[in-house]
């Protein structure tokens, strides 16, 4: 990127044209400021990876010019790359006390906390970077601590949201700074980059605090055991879960390392208000009477190793669900989670428990954490911005919030809809969005990040639907002639006692392709592999019409 030319340049390396891995940067001049680093779980056609963060490759390139991670709120799709982005770029985090909490967390689990410089914030804090000024301002979401980022340059303001909702009876009796965002607007927006995960739905978003209500009458009616699931991070649902739990005078065990972990920072921060004595651990629950139990855990996503997975399996050591349990989703499945979540749903209805499930607005036991349209038309209303580039989502809400900010004002030509990669250039308070830089996807797979690519994926695929066949042969080095051999091992593909024609033909038609390639001097290694895999694999293609790996191993003695 040529900045000599670009005074000022705004760019997403994840989070637009999709849901998760949001990272943002705003460049001025030489100075260069990271906004989140999320990361996204995969779907079921990526084989064995663990977790997709960004490609930070123009960030590496740049290194020397990055000030900060400006952290908005402590959400998995907001700092679940932090730990990977920090092994290859250690630069100081700036988040808010509860954000930084949830983050320590991770960086120890790591070991990263001693060696990461964090900065607390919040919204009354002025940071200043050198061509750039940050102010803050406080915001409603499905969790504490959020807020939105005002960056102040010489080519005006830059306002990114978070991600917000406007609760006006907020749970937590944290009301976002509207007459801050009001006054914002009213100095002069230049570009305003706004969420726009719930685009599509008209109206308002209900308030957090209805929730709590629904909770308490769920426990009420229940005549066991009571197990709930929601995100642990949501500290507003967990503190009306603990608030249900002492109404009804029932103790409360935590189920899943996440849940406990969030919960016991919470805790120690004063985000979460427990009575004492009110949590007990996870082995006193079945000496305890079922009427005066709880338990709070994880899995409302369908996540197969989470809490709420292995008791529908009735594979939690500590704890059991038994006929007429109640069972309580406090979550509505995100988007591409419908499955999972329905599996556990139907093994819990086999236990014999009493399931409270669906969407939020059918139970009362789920809101929303984003701004619904009227929201998203009053933060745009009090921002006033000149340019708009919507954030956060998939390109049809991206879309439908254009068109919310075109009825508002904003003009259609200064409204940008952009990809990852893409970057929208500010000269003299004009935006234009003429080039793009790398982005993409890197694969975390165990320890390593980014050394599983398209290849390795293809390959996992290839084996997981056709298997391999693996042909085992020992040359002479001196003339090349068969020693021992072919042997061929079926793994995933037939089985060999049943197919034992099969794999004899594939034996002899190694032979005779080892002895055609010794005749025309072509016995090197490689060509000699090549020769066999493409041999083998068109004639069990026309045998089976299957495309095995075929893995021939040549010893040479």
């Amino acid at each position: 990127m040529n900045t000599t030319e670009n005074t000022l340049s705004i760019f997403a390396l994840g989070g637009v044209n999709e849901i998760g891995k949001n990272m943002y940067v705003l460049q001025v001049e030489n100075d260069i400021l990271v906004i989140d680093c999320g990361s996204k779980f995969p779907d079921e056609s990526l084989l064995g990876i663990d977790l997709i963060i960004q490609d930070i490759s123009y960030l590496k390139e740049n290194k020397d010019k990055i000030r900060a991670l400006i952290v908005t709120h402590g959400h998995e799709d907001h700092i679940g790359g932090i730990p990977h982005f920090l092994k290859q770029l250690n630069i100081p985090i700036y988040a808010t006390r509860f954000t930084l909490g949830i983050i320590e967390i991770k960086l120890k689990e790591h070991g990263l906390l001693r060696a990461t410089e964090t900065h607390l914030i919040d919204s009354q804090s002025i940071i200043d970077f050198n061509t750039i000024k940050c102010t803050f301002f406080k915001t409603n979401h499905s969790i504490p601590d959020c807020l939105g980022i005002v960056f102040h340059t010489s080519e005006g303001a830059i306002v990114h949201t978070g991600d917000f909702k406007f609760d006006l009876t907020p749970v937590n009796d944290e009301h976002a700074d509207i007459h801050e965002m009001a006054e914002i607007g009213k100095k002069g927006v230049l570009v305003l980059l706004s969420e726009s995960t719930n685009a599509e739905r008209p109206g308002f978003t209900a308030s957090e605090s209805l929730v709590g209500g629904h909770i308490e009458d769920a426990f009420r009616k229940a005549s066991r055991k009571v197990f709930i699931s929601t995100f642990a991070s949501n500290i507003h649902r967990v503190q009306q879960v603990v608030d249900a739990a002492q109404k009804t005078n029932r103790k409360l065990a935590l189920l899943g390392r996440s849940m406990v972990n969030v919960v016991s920072v919470a805790i120690k921060l004063g985000y979460l208000n427990v009575p004492e004595g009110m949590i007990i651990e996870a082995n006193e629950i079945n000496r305890m009477d079922p009427e005066r139990v709880a338990i709070l855990c994880t899995g409302s996503q369908g996540e197969p190793m989470a809490a709420l997975s292995r008791l529908s399996t009735s594979n939690y050591r500590q704890a059991t669900i038994l006929p007429g349990d109640t069972v309580i989703f406090a979550a509505t499945p995100i988007p591409g989670n419908e499955v999972g979540v329905s599996h556990i749903i139907d093994n819990l209805f086999l236990l014999g428990a009493k399931v409270i499930y669906g969407s939020g607005h059918d139970t009362g036991l789920h809101v929303s954490g984003h701004a619904c349209q009227e929201e998203l038309r009053l933060m745009l209303t009090l921002m006033k911005p000149k340019y708009f580039i919507p954030i956060h989502g998939e390109y049809r809400m991206l879309h439908q919030h254009r068109i919310i900010a075109e009825s508002v004002g904003v003009e259609t030509e200064n409204i940008f809809i952009i990809k990852n990669g893409d970057v929208v250039d500010v000269n003299n308070s004009i935006a234009r969005q003429t080039r793009s830089i790398t982005s993409g996807n890197i694969y975390v797979d165990g320890l390593g990040i980014g050394d599983v690519g398209n290849i390795v994926l293809r390959d996992r695929k290839l084996l997981s639907e056709d298997g391999m066949l693996v042909t085992v042969i020992t040359l002479s080095k001196a003339d090349g002639q068969i020693i021992t051999g072919p042997d061929t091992i079926s793994r995933g593909f037939v089985y060999a006692r049943d197919s034992e024609e099969l794999l004899n033909e594939v034996d002899r038609l190694v032979t005779t392709t080892i002895q055609t390639a010794q005749g025309a001097n072509g016995n090197q290694r490689n060509v000699l592999k090549q020769s066999i895999k493409a041999t083998i694999g068109k004639f069990l293609y026309a045998k089976t019409k299957r495309n095995p790996m075929i893995l021939p191993i040549i010893i040479e003695v």
